[in-house]
């Protein structure tokens, strides 16, 4: 990591839009702001979905576009365009420093401090040229051999809503009025299939999907589809579970939905709000002894990952939890002030508004258990694959959600279950964690393995 100001050129500045964003920057202050920042955006996608074998949906797409957040003191305001004409720029940056004279002072507004600028050095592996080389041809191909590979592989799935095939890169381009001048590129793509199962005329579905930066790390489509058609053929024969209290176990896919739920109770924005559960909680045992979860912000390879947050300060490793205490939240500069705390490079910003508060790559450490032996030690219980709606209210902790999965009998997964509700309390459903297993891996920004969550309440029939 480096830190104060610093001007990357890593990848070079051949099309002039890193000196272009400094140039917007040091124009803002000449027409009177006091500060500025100004953040671009360009990328190109492609997307294509088949469905029964014939194409259903082709999308390529490019372009660019940037913003502008121009400081009067305590005042500020946000503008953007897709216009890359000085004339145009001109006009975004008076139209900024016409709002800000208008909107209201705030004291917690502001740039970091120059200190806290900076960013990771070192390739963060993030980016791969051959995503966005991928032509139409072959992302169909890769599309329509996922969605036969699971068709293919019983003679209940007779239908589909479709194989599809993403890729993607992006760059992002970040200068402020304090020096600080960077860039990055991030790139992706994916394969998935969603089949659909039917038996004694009552149908199915489910889906599976590989993910990685470079097309050559990805899954097979074969490999996709055969998943695919295993996660749909055990729905089958559904009906719904009784209703009792017992352990419930979230899949790995579902458990990083309750690592966005405590994301969402650790922001600053919730927490100066004083509209989370964990507010005040710093430093307090609020989670089982075998939960840690890490923001790792910079990690190799991560969906998340990047040199520096959305206000030019590095991103960085931060433990938000450490065996179930509460160690930090995250924050952007603007609630670190709020809380009296210093920020921990989670700004996460668009092009129009202020920064908010996101995660890098936020994850639930592994424990050293299968799967399958987690599911072994459960006499009765609930295996949750699919979850329903929201229904989480992080201010008090209530959790109720729909949900279908999977009941186990004995330790062994005994019939598939649907149109169920999960009910708890965030703040006793953490404490109650009481296994987590080994099986973590990445397939987005959050990741968690799976995990038992003991004391639940299942209402079904």
């Amino acid at each position: 990591m480096t830190d104060g100001n610093h001007k990357d050129a890593a990848h070079g500045d051949s099309d002039g839009l890193l000196e272009l964003a400094q140039r917007i920057v040091a124009e803002a202050q000449r027409r009177g702001a006091s500060g500025a920042e100004c953040v671009m955006r360009e990328g190109r996608e492609l997307s294509a979905t088949v469905r029964l074998a014939e194409v259903e949906q082709l999308k390529q797409a490019g372009g660019k576009s940037l913003g502008i957040r121009v400081f009067l003191g305590q005042r500020s305001a946000s503008t953007y365009t897709s216009d890359f004409s000085w004339p145009a720029v001109t006009q975004m940056i008076d139209s900024a420093l016409g709002i800000a004279r208008i909107a209201s002072e705030d004291p917690a507004a502001g740039l970091p401090q120059p200190e806290e600028l900076g960013r990771w050095e070192g390739d963060l592996g993030i980016y791969s040229p051959a995503a966005a080389r991928v032509d139409t041809d072959a992302g169909v191909d890769l599309a329509r051999r996922a969605e036969a590979a699971a068709l293919a592989a019983d003679p209940r799935l007779r239908n589909s809503e479709g194989g599809s095939f993403e890729a993607g890169e992006g760059r992002r381009i970040f200068a402020n009025s304090l020096g600080f001048a960077g860039e990055y590129r991030r790139s992706s793509c994916s394969i998935a299939a969603v089949p659909i199962a039917e038996e004694d005329g009552k149908m199915q579905r489910d889906y599976w999907y590989t993910v990685a930066h470079d097309p050559a790390r990805l899954d097979s489509p074969e490999e996709v589809g055969r998943i695919a058609a295993q996660r749909t053929l055990r729905r089958l024969g559904a009906r719904k579970a009784p209703t009792a209290r017992v352990p419930v176990v979230f899949d790995s896919l579902v458990a990083r939905s309750l690592l966005d739920q405590i994301f969402t109770a650790v922001s600053g924005e919730s927490i100066y709000r004083g509209a989370s559960f964990l507010a005040g909680k710093l430093g307090e045992l609020v989670a089982a002894s075998g939960v840690t979860v890490v923001d790792d912000g910079p990690r190799p390879g991560g969906f998340g990952s990047a040199p520096f947050d959305g206000e030019g300060v590095a991103k960085r490793r931060t433990v938000v939890l450490q065996n179930g205490r509460l160690e930090s939240y995250l924050l952007n500069c603007y609630t670190a002030r709020k809380l009296g705390l210093r920020t921990t490079g989670n700004a996460s910003r668009g092009l129009a508004d202020a920064p908010g508060v996101g995660y890098g790559n936020l994850y639930l450490e592994p424990g050293t258990q299968t799967p399958e032996e987690l599911i072994a030690g459960i006499p009765q219980g609930l295996f949750v694959t699919e979850f329903i709606g929201s229904g989480v209210n992080i201010v008090t902790g209530d959790y109720s959600r729909g949900a279908s999965g999977m009941w186990i009998e004995n330790g062994q997964l005994a019939y598939p279950v649907e149109e169920i509700t999960v009910a708890g309390n965030l703040k006793d459903m953490l404490k109650q964690i009481v296994a987590v297993g080994n099986d973590l891996k990445f397939r987005s920004a959050a990741a968690a393995p799976t995990l038992v969550i003991e004391g639940m309440t299942v209402a079904g029939r």
